[in-house]
């Protein structure tokens, strides 16, 4: 079954990488959106329903960490897994967002087979 994902990043070219190494992975992906920041995510998740959202953490307008605030104000986002993707490695932040709501917290770089062991893992928890 192709899984319908929210890729959240400022970079276009990281969310073409991202979208890339879905597919490397062996990941089925279906429908993929697309948002260059939080509110850019928010706004596209209105008229779409999707089973995970991909997000950066340091963007303009709206960051990675008010995004996960807003869809755990939403009955009907809040039970959609974010998995946080970024260069920020410190216990600290990993320890912030997990507790604002992300179900996974993954540090680039990585590989097709990380990103897929951890989507398993994030999606099996929705799904058991």
């Amino acid at each position: 079954m192709p899984y319908s994902v929210m890729i959240v990043d400022d970079s276009a070219v990281m969310r073409g990488f991202i979208r890339r190494v879905l597919t490397l992975s062996g990941f089925e992906v279906g429908e993929c959106l697309e948002a260059s920041n939080g509110e850019e995510a928010l706004a596209g998740l209105e008229g779409h329903s999707v089973d995970v959202i991909l997000t950066d953490i340091n963007m303009p307008k709206m960051n990675g960490e008010e995004l996960l605030r807003r869809l755990e104000t939403d009955s009907r986002l809040r039970s959609v897994p974010t998995l946080v993707i970024s260069t920020d490695a410190t216990k600290a932040r990993i320890l912030k967002m997990l507790s604002l709501g992300a179900q996974g917290y993954m540090t680039k770089p990585f590989s097709p087979e990380a990103l897929h062991e951890e989507l398993e893992r994030v999606l099996g928890e929705r799904n058991a």
